[in-house]
This record gives structure tokens, C-alpha cells and sequence, in this order.
């Protein structure tokens, strides 16, 4: 009898766990969201216990939980609530900027921790991309960058020696492109980025604050000057659930159509 008292207690812990685990799941998906509005308020408990069929109690213990791991705040008063307390970072493929410029344009504060900055031979892979030679100098910077002071990606970008000889003895926290313009009189006008999903090893959990295997976006960056001069080659680890990539497409405009009484040539 007592095994079977026992048993049926714990298959109500592991069913109370997988419903919060779903409920904490959707209050992610609506935090990741545009549906909250311009204020991030989020429906009361008793709404969001309605809508996901549950109690207010289990709505309450995942609110909770994402108040602690800094997703939410609570605030009392005339205009409490549960709120989000940061939207995603919007990083756009149609402008070709810093990520500071970025952070700063939707209100976010920038800032970056060099991790590593040096000089070091080239690989194969970014000789290729640089359009130098494999064993060529270049430097070496690895960053992680925050918007808020919560930390969003891992930087890792390699620049020709030959193009800026004294690069890493820069202050290296801000915008690269910014410092590249504005001492060596080199601007970054395109780039070719490609991007693909990945999950995050055991370095880059630590380095930006993440689960293992927590989702993250890598996009490869090759960046040109006006001479189609390759600058820079960048492999970047966006965090899943902090950004979002924006990507711009036109269609290409069409000829106008030869009026109808045209002469044929």
C-alpha cells in the first residue's frame, strides 16, 4: 500500500513538473515576442492561468522562477504588473554598421569585455577570406558584447596587420568600424554574412552567462572597403534568446513597358 502511495505521489510531482516546464515555456515564447506591446506588460496571473488551463499557483511558481533568472520584474502600485524586462536586440543584415550603433539606436546601453586581443599567423580558412596569404599577421580580437549588462554575443574578429599595423593597441570596448574610419581613414561599405544556428559548447556557456546547448546564431562576416579590399572576417555567437536577425529583400525594379504605338527598330 505504501508503494503505492508513494508511486502515485510521485507521478503528481512529475506531472506538476511538466506542466510548469510547458507554461514557463509559452511565458518564454511571449517574452521573445512582439505581442506584449510597447510598455512589456505581460496579462495578469489569474489571465495567463486561464489561458494556458492551469492553476494561478503554478502561473505564480514559473513567474517566479523568471523573475530569478532576470526575465521579468515585478512592480506594485497604481501601474504594477509583471513586466519584461528587456526586449530582443534587433541586429539588421541591411545596415552595415558596429553592434554599438546597433544597441544605441533601440535604446540599449553598449558595452564590450575583451576577452583577447593579439597578433597571430593566419589560418587557411582566414587567409582565404582576407585575401592574404595562410601564416600572414593578423589580429586576433575576441569580445563579448552586452546591451544592458546583459551579455547578447561573443565576437571574434580577425583584421589584416598589413592594413592596421597597431589595431589591438587601441581601446578596443567600442565600435572596431568606428575606430578603423576614423584612424586609418578605412570604412567598411559592404559585407557578405551568413548565418546558421547552433548550440552553445562549454566556453561559450560560460563566456555569455547560458545553459549548455542553449540555441545561439553564428553568423560569418566578411566586411569590404570601397575597393572591394577584404577588412575584416568575423564569426560572431549571437544568444537565441536575446536577438533577432532582420533581413531586407527587394524585388528588382522591372523596365517599363515600350507605349503601345512605339516604333518597332
Amino acid at each position: 500500500m505504501a508503494t503505492k502511495m508513494g508511486s502515485t505521489a510521485e507521478g503528481a510531482v512529475d506531472r506538476n513538473r511538466v506542466t510548469r516546464e510547458t507554461v514557463e515555456l509559452k511565458i518564454r515564447s511571449l517574452l521573445s515576442s512582439d505581442d506584449l506591446g510597447e510598455n512589456r506588460r505581460l496579462p495578469t496571473e489569474r489571465e495567463l492561468a486561464e489561458e494556458y488551463e492551469v492553476s494561478r499557483t503554478t502561473v505564480r511558481q514559473v513567474l517566479d522562477a523568471l523573475e530569478h533568472a532576470g526575465l521579468v520584474e515585478r512592480r506594485r502600485g497604481r501601474t504594477g504588473g509583471t513586466y519584461a524586462t528587456q526586449a530582443r536586440v534587433n541586429i539588421d543584415f541591411g545596415y552595415l554598421a558596429g553592434i554599438p550603433s546597433y544597441l544605441r539606436a533601440q535604446g540599449f546601453r553598449a558595452e564590450a569585455h575583451v576577452i583577447s586581443a593579439r597578433i597571430t599567423p593566419c589560418d587557411a580558412v582566414t587567409a582565404r577570406a582576407l585575401c592574404i596569404q595562410p601564416g600572414d599577421l593578423v589580429h586576433d580580437i575576441i569580445r563579448v558584447r552586452s546591451a544592458d549588462e546583459v551579455r547578447i554575443s561573443l565576437e571574434h574578429a580577425r583584421f589584416p596587420v598589413s592594413i592596421f599595423p597597431d589595431l589591438i593597441s587601441q581601446p578596443l570596448a567600442d565600435s572596431i568600424y568606428d575606430l578603423i574610419t576614423e584612424k586609418y581613414g578605412v570604412t567598411a561599405v559592404k559585407a557578405v554574412e551568413r548565418l546558421v544556428a547552433v548550440l552553445a559548447d562549454a566556453q561559450q556557456a560560460v563566456l555569455l552567462g547560458i545553459e549548455v546547448g542553449d540555441p545561439l546564431m553564428a553568423i560569418e562576416r566578411i566586411a569590404y572597403d570601397v575597393d572591394e579590399r577584404p577588412l575584416e572576417f568575423s564569426s560572431d555567437l549571437f544568444r537565441g534568446d536575446k536577438t533577432r536577425v532582420i533581413a531586407w529583400a527587394f524585388d528588382k525594379p522591372k523596365p517599363a513597358p515600350a507605349p503601345a504605338n512605339a516604333p518597332d527598330n
